[in-house]
């Protein structure tokens, strides 16, 4: 029987009646959904649940260590402090700050007591900023010293709200509160009723139209997201306990001690949603590091025992090609991949080759669907490497042409999604939530196919988009930031290729006129308006308009082929 025969084998076992991954179909915004019958109702039972491994490490920074019955402790009483400040279930309370493990214990407090998280982009500046909190209207905001700094600069700009300050280095601020007074309240977890399908969080994803939009992440949807990965390392740990590869552990057995090093942002479902669920849901530890450093990387995995490391490709990459890797015991990575862009196929086997006992993972998801669609990992990986996976078993998958019709098997097309783990929509935009949901359907914006075996292929981008290192950078954010500088004329940002994180943003200039702006202040300019990644890395400045097409669009694709990085200022 060929591993595909396998899977499919036992996704059928998984997933039948009275098994632990049950699939029934229930009413979700009146459309019939994908749910999984046997998951937790609410993050807060996942929360609750997690109490039982009360003695383990769960947060590691530096040389800080929190236990999980230390977190419960804490979480417990910054949820008793915030709703002191009145804060009810349905109201916000935003995290902005670097992966402090405060920002984690701010995320379980504020869901766990039914109020809805806002997860600050750390990267915003000024007019972003501005712009997130003024959607979300938080009614309490839990800031580090940088944000902090920025919000004070724009607070007659904000709505009103209570701030507190983490790991402040010297007085706070009048008006602050310490983080101190959040843990010092103490008491139980205050009780909440929680619709499964209410709002959890607010994740901001990059505009198509020039500004951010507040995701809708419900409690079911993050669930859901958890079933899914469970469910696909379930399915390929069977298919190694039946092939005699993997050992049967024993009935009754306590989950494995696992580690996972923590090495995107939690305001980003890749960090949030899969990498930290998952690690709480099996007890499992959490390490912080202050930035992304690859010798950092591999000293942690020594010293901490890291069974997991998820990142984008380029973390995997340089992690594996280290000339110090040999020197460091990675014995106990057992996965090392990425999300928030497709691994290259090369970078597949060189994790399978180079890490002895790891093998490689990876997953195709969305802010929009609170994670993962698809995962793949191990054989399935080494023999599909350009594969992102199945659409996990909580969703319908279908490739459409342009008029929406389904698409046969192996054509390709928009890649939709239905499923319990879509969110609810995009806070304050009804139109963009009818834009790109139908019937229930998610319209990804990702060109697909779907193969054979039920494996999808990500072969194009329908959005226009820039995937720099897995951050959305949304093309006409830039060209809107650029456009306010009064020297342009006409311009047009698009996706250049780069060998560390995947692509870079590139913009082609018109100016106008008798006008100059050099390239320093074209990037001075833009680095007022949006966050440093979204700055071009590559700008040409034309001598001729940018050409167009009939319609007036801008040609893209021609002025990408054309223009030659080592020609750009």
């Amino acid at each position: 029987m060929s591993m595909y025969d396998q899977l499919k084998e036992i996704w059928g076992e998984l997933t039948a009646p009275g098994a632990p991954f049950e699939i029934a179909t229930v009413d979700i915004r009146g459309n019939p959904t994908r749910a999984f019958a046997t998951a937790p109702a609410t993050i807060r039972d996942l929360w609750l649940a997690s109490a039982a491994f009360a003695d383990r490490d769960y947060l590691v920074y530096d040389d800080e260590r929190i236990t999980y019955a230390e977190a419960h402790r804490q979480v417990a009483s910054i949820a008793n402090w915030l709703r002191a400040q009145g804060v009810q279930p349905g109201d916000r309370v935003a995290i902005a700050m670097r992966n402090y493990p405060e920002w984690l214990l701010a995320y379980w407090a504020t869901i766990a007591m039914g109020a809805v998280v806002v997860g600050v982009n750390a990267w915003w500046v000024g007019p972003e900023l501005v712009y997130g909190l003024n959607d979300s209207s938080p009614k309490v905001l839990i800031c580090d010293q940088q944000r902090l700094e920025q919000t004070l600069a724009h607070f007659d700009e904000l709505p009103e709200m209570r701030l507190v300050g983490v790991r402040l280095p010297g007085a706070t601020p009048a008006g602050v509160a310490p983080w101190q007074d959040l843990l010092a309240v103490g008491g139980d977890l205050p009780a909440a009723d929680i619709d499964p399908d209410s709002d959890a969080c607010i994740f901001y994803t990059s505009g198509t139209t020039g500004h951010p939009k507040g995701a809708e992440l419900t409690h079911r949807g993050c669930i859901t997201n958890l079933m899914n990965m469970v469910f696909w390392a379930t399915c390929v740990s069977t298919i190694g306990q039946r092939n005699g590869t993997v050992p049967i552990p024993e009935e009754g057995a306590p989950p494995p001690d696992t580690a996972a090093l923590v090495t995107t942002p939690l305001f980003h479902v890749t960090a949030n949603n899969c990498v930290a669920y998952s690690a709480t849901a099996g007890g499992g530890k959490l390490v912080f590091m202050y930035k992304w450093d690859a010798t950092e990387a591999l000293k942690l995995i020594e010293r901490e025992r890291i069974t997991a490391l998820t990142g984008v490709p380029v973390m995997s990459r340089e992690l594996v090609s280290h000339p110090d890797f040999a020197s460091y015991d990675t014995s106990s990575l057992m996965s090392v991949g990425g999300g928030g862009a497709q691994l290259q196929p090369d970078l597949v086997n060189k994790i399978d080759q180079t890490v002895a006992t790891a093998r490689p993972n990876t997953g195709y998801g969305m802010t929009e669907t609170c994670g993962i669609i698809t995962s793949i990992s191990a054989d399935f990986f080494l023999d599909k490497p350009d594969s992102c996976g199945p659409a996990m078993p909580s969703y319908e998958a279908k490739t459409v042409d342009a008029d929406g019709n389904a698409q046969p098997p192996g054509e390709v097309g928009e890649l939709w999604v239905r499923g319990a783990a879509v969110i609810r929509g995009y806070l304050n935009r009804p139109e963009a939530t009818a834009d790109t949901i139908t019937d229930g359907w998610l319209h990804t914006g990702d060109i697909a196919r779907i193969d054979e075996d039920g494996f999808i292929y990500i072969v194009d981008r329908a959005k226009d988009m820039v995937l720099r290192g897995g951050e959305n950078v949304y093309c006409a954010e830039v060209e809107s930031a650029l456009y306010e500088h009064p020297a342009v004329a006409e311009c047009t940002v698009f996706g250049v290729p780069d060998d560390r994180l995947g692509e870079e943003v590139g913009a082609a200039i018109f100016l106008k006129a008798g006008e100059q702006a050099p390239a320093d202040e074209l990037r001075g300019h833009c680095r007022e308006r949006i966050s440093p990644h979204k700055v071009p890395r590559y700008l040409w400045l034309t001598a001729e308009p940018l050409p167009r097409n009939a319609s007036g669009k801008f040609l893209k694709r021609e002025l990408r082929d054309k223009l030659d990085p080592a020609q750009a200022v």
